[in-house]
């Protein structure tokens, strides 16, 4: 990494990505109870008429984590054809599939070798229809790496 970039990766970070859900409970569910996610701070605002809700696996200090935001008017959305997916490490993304599917999840994608790699994925969808990808982290490694 270049210096210029170093330097400016100290004054930048990923913090979360916002989805909108229809149903908060369903949602708060879904992602503490099946993706192990913890609730890292809730807020009302009464006169907006939403709720947000801060989801993840660490403290917001240090990890990207999701923004689930209740319009407390609106009971579901159009995802259209622009949104693609979440991706979330596993250390089996077949044992990951099976879990989903005992607590009522949808699997979309069962677990397997991505077309043209050897990297297993699975692909699940939240109460909302948000698309989940499950990476299975490959043995020996610290993090995630497509293969072919």
């Amino acid at each position: 990494m270049t210096k210029h970039n170093s330097e400016r990766n100290k004054i930048m970070r990923l913090l979360h990505t916002m989805l909108r859900v229809g149903n908060l409970e369903r949602s708060l569910d879904f992602y503490q109870n099946v993706l192990n996610m913890q609730l890292l701070r809730r807020r009302d605002y009464p006169e907006g008429r939403f709720t947000l809700a801060f989801v993840g696996y660490g403290d917001e200090a240090d990890h990207t984590v999701l923004e689930l935001t209740h319009n407390w008017d609106t009971e579901s959305y159009n995802l259209g054809d622009a949104y693609g997916h979440i991706a979330i490490e596993v250390n089996d993304a077949y044992a990951a599939c099976e879990r989903v599917k005992e607590m009522g999840g949808k699997v979309v994608r069962e677990a397997g070798p991505m077309k043209h790699g050897t990297t297993v994925i699975a692909f699940v969808e939240d109460p909302d229809g948000y698309k989940i990808e499950f990476i299975q982290k490959k043995s020996g490694s610290d993090s995630v790496q497509y293969s072919s």
